[in-house]
């Protein structure tokens, strides 16, 4: 085996003289031209922030979100809160939210806007059913009395809680949007295609329908993106308007999305941008010497250049989280180089008569190995994140390990073979000068060993203590500074329109129940009868009542409905009344309210018959705002939404459908395989139980992965586990100081652990790499510490302050969650490399891993 690993290694070696050393013009030219080729691709980059980006890799319950959107036809929407200088109720306000109301109607992709001035008004005053279907009264119609329509937005069953603020100053204009069916029916079948594929096999025509599919759909929703971005940038405009007359806020899923978007642009332009500079300017202060600076940041530029390039051949888009793969990608490909030119001046300085050949040769032979097992390490670090079952964390994973091969094989082209194409020069290593940054740490190390020793049992205990309080239950208005239009938009909608995050329950009807029930739209059994239309669609399209109406068609009754009965609206009503009792819980909308309505208008409950012929007297503009988004006749099927109170203090959203669920069950005495939940809550919360068990699986499967990685280059268990401990270490104390500190894990600092780890491991691999050389030459521990942080330990350092400083730059970004991700990676890194420089050594020193000293 060991000739077998000696002549690959003599070939390998071979080769690269023949190619790197003997021809370095020929092998930059054709890099040059395949980055060319990269950078022309550019233009097609895309970043991607839709629901597939932001849903776990299998949630079965995103195919039922859909469905259900479907089938009630709920399409996405935008809010636009309105707060006019001048009274609500008078005609000044009225009259600018009608024209507001007009001109957003007039938006390419807008089905409908809908506010308190178009609504039907039922108890202004209460009016009899014919009265009610032979007309609609709005707040526009002529007579109405205005203190009177204000008291029912305020108070009744309908509209409370939703339409107008309690203090009366605030209303919201609620833009229904196109809803695209063709999308839902692409993806749908995209999914199903892809669960086939994962549970058995796809037949050749079904990998082509497959294949055909995700493109189309991926064509529709590149075009939706930019469609709806173009759409929110327009609103906007509008808005800004009527500014002088009232403030207003945007709020809605698609406004939130394009700013993410614009928020990940900027800081994929800014942090770049000076990340980049701050290289310049390391390599600059450290080298003194042009070609020291030109090489590892083209180096660093050309690994960036090619993964961005072929990521936008292929069409492989970028996400929130995998966006940081740029920053970390140049960090690490300036590590790699940062070792490969400290070695080189090194073997310059100590052999200044050899030929250029001969010390870049010399160079490549002494870093390959090392360099080859941190990035290896490094890349099972990122391959962890594969497991998370959370896309975009799982793109991340792929990226890196793609990106750290790239970098890793450009460290060893472009530094080499620039060299040879220049002049050998005089050696100038600073060596002894620029140790002094290094030295210090493992005077540390010799002489107050035990000191590290107890910092490190301490910061264990602490950051076990932290773990046990670490949390992923966060806030989505949190991801946003207080002073952003996203956030006090939010807030307005949360704290005074019935709450922000919706969260439906689907109620199927019992099975003997429904088996009993006529299905909706059959026909009579009257030979003569005439088929009966089949409606479009079951429900309108928005959560709120003042949503639009969809093209459902005809909403009057076929069929005897289960829930719209005493029997059901009784079950119904019993768990909307708990839901309104909830403190995290805003705006509920059921046929509970329409119920009450009915016995409003009656004077009094209804029986079954009464229910049926109140249904059919209610005019089509009330059924669609009271039944129809509420009731599938056909699937014999009710639904609740509910909007919950982002800013409610220690909100527990698992927490919170447990306690409906069990509710519904118990209380409400419905069976489980009855009660479903759905919405974007139900979507949210599944991606943050998956972080924490991410997490776990993330650090077992690194520090499995790396033990092994570790034995298979130093032969010998205690070297690898002195090795990994300061940076599980590391990654323990940024994870602790979090659940101390009381900030919740997100989909973004979920991959710090990996990070921490994986970059930490690669500079203790060198650290340990040298250090062993040094005892070869010298036998003394203490001797061979001093020697390897006076050189490696420089190039550790630098890559290190690199890393720290350059992740601090993203406090500046307006997104949170990259100030988290920023902040708490420089941080670790600090931690780890302090580790590495302080207790690696002396774990080494009280061990002695590497055998007796020679006397």
């Amino acid at each position: 085996m060991s000739n077998m690993f000696a002549s690959v290694q003599n070939k390998v070696s071979s080769f690269y003289q023949s190619t790197i050393i003997k021809r370095p013009f020929a092998v930059l030219a054709g890099l040059f031209a395949l980055t060319v080729l990269a950078i022309i691709g550019l233009p097609n980059f895309k970043l991607d922030a839709s629901a597939d980006s932001l849903t776990l890799e299998h949630d079965t319950t995103i195919d039922y979100f859909r469905e259900i959107n479907q089938r009630y036809q709920r399409g996405d929407f935008l809010v636009v809160t309105y707060s006019p200088k001048a009274d609500m109720f008078s005609d000044e306000s009225i009259n600018t939210l009608k024209s507001l109301r007009d001109d957003l109607a007039k938006v390419e992709g807008v089905q409908s806007v809908n506010s308190m001035i178009d609504v039907p008004l039922i108890y202004s005053p209460m009016r009899s059913l014919a009265e009610q279907k032979e007309s609609t009264r709005t707040l526009l119609t002529p007579d109405i009395d205005r203190a009177q329509a204000k008291q029912e937005f305020l108070s009744s069953p309908i509209y409370r809680n939703m339409l107008l603020s309690p203090d009366g100053k605030t209303t919201a204009l609620l833009i229904n949007l196109d809803v695209n069916n063709h999308a839902i029916e692409l993806v749908r079948k995209r999914d199903a295609l892809r669960a086939k594929r994962d549970a058995e096999s796809l037949t050749p025509a079904e990998q082509e329908e497959l294949k055909q599919v995700a493109a189309e759909y991926l064509v529709l929703r590149t075009e939706a993106a930019a469609t709806d971005s173009a759409r929110v940038e327009v609103v906007r405009q509008i808005a800004q308007k009527y500014r002088d007359h009232a403030e207003i806020f945007l709020g809605g899923v698609t406004m939130i999305t394009s700013d993410m978007l614009t928020y990940i642009k900027s800081d994929l332009v800014v942090f770049g941008a000076v990340l980049v500079a701050f290289i310049i300017l390391v390599l600059a202060v450290i080298f003194r010497q042009w070609r020291f600076i030109i090489l590892p940041l083209g180096t660093c530029l050309i690994s960036v250049a090619l993964m961005l390039g072929w990521l936008s051949w292929i069409d492989w888009r970028l996400t929130v989280i995998s966006s940081n793969f740029v920053a970390l990608l140049l960090i690490m490909a300036f590590a790699f180089t940062i070792y490969v030119v400290v070695r080189y001046r090194e073997i310059h300085a100590q052999h200044p008569d050899w030929e250029q050949a001969d010390l870049v040769m010399a160079t490549a032979r002494a870093m390959v190995e090392p360099c080859l097992f941190s990035a290896l390490t490094t890349i099972v670090a990122f391959m962890s994140l594969v497991m998370s079952g959370i896309r975009p964390v799982i793109d991340f994973g792929w990226m890196m390990t793609i990106g750290l091969t790239v970098a890793f094989i450009l460290s060893f082209v472009v530094v080499p073979a620039g060299l040879m194409l220049l002049p050998k020069g005089e050696p100038k290593d600073s060596g002894d000068k620029s140790a002094k940054l290094t030295l210090p740490f493992s005077r540390i190390a010799e002489f107050h060993g035990g000191t590290v020793i107890a910092v490190t049992v301490l910061l264990s205990l602490v950051s076990i203590w932290g773990l046990s309080k670490l949390e992923v239950e966060n806030r989505f208005i949190d991801y946003f500074h207080s002073d952003s239009e996203i956030y006090r938009g939010l807030s307005v909608i949360d704290k005074q329109l019935g709450g922000t995050a919706t969260l439906e329950i689907i109620i199927d009807a019992p099975k003997v129940a429904a088996s009993e029930a006529p299905v909706a739209g059959e026909a009579e059994e009257d030979p003569f009868a005439e088929p009966a239309a089949k409606p479009q669609a079951d429900a309108a399209e928005s959560d709120d009542p003042f949503a639009d109406v969809s093209s459902a068609g005809e909403t009057k009754p076929k069929v005897n409905s289960y829930w719209f009965s005493v029997s059901g609206l009784d079950q119904i009503k019993q768990l909307h009344d708990y839901l309104e009792s909830l403190p995290e819980v805003g705006k509920v909308q059921s046929l509970a309210i329409s119920y009450q309505v009915a016995q409003d208008i009656n004077g009094g409950k209804l029986n079954d018959f009464e229910l049926g012929v109140m249904r059919s007297a209610l005019s089509k503009d009330i059924q669609n705002i009271l039944i129809a988004p509420y009731l599938s006749d056909e699937k014999q099927q009710a639904r609740i939404t509910l909007r919950v109170k982002e800013t409610t203090p220690n909100l527990r959203r698992a927490e919170l459908v447990e306690r409906i669920r069990h509710y519904a069950i118990d209380e409400a005495k419905l069976q489980p395989e009855q009660v479903h939940f759905t919405g974007m809550l139900t979507l949210y919360n599944n991606m943050l139980a998956s972080l924490f068990e991410s997490q776990i699986k993330t650090i077992f499967v690194v520090f499995i992965s790396i033990v092994l990685m570790m034995l298979l280059l130093f032969r010998s268990l205690s070297i690898a586990l002195i090795a990994i401990f300061p940076n599980i270490l590391a990654a323990g104390i940024v994870l602790g100081g979090m659940g101390l500190a009381k900030i919740p894990m997100d989909m973004m600092t979920t991959t710090i652990a990996a990070i921490v780890v994986g970059v930490g491991v690669d500079q203790a691999i060198q650290y340990i790499y040298r250090f062993k050389e040094e005892f070869a030459q010298c036998g003394n521990y203490i001797e061979s510490m001093h020697r390897s942080h006076a050189s490696i330990g420089r190039a550790m350092f630098y890559s290190s302050a690199t890393i720290v400083i350059g992740f601090s730059i993203l406090a500046l970004s307006q997104f949170i969650p990259s100030i988290y991700f920023g902040v708490l990676t420089s941080f670790a890194m600090f931690t780890a490399i302090i580790g590495t420089l302080t207790l690696l050594p002396k774990l080494i020193l009280m061990f002695k891993p590497l055998g007796a000293e020679k006397v």
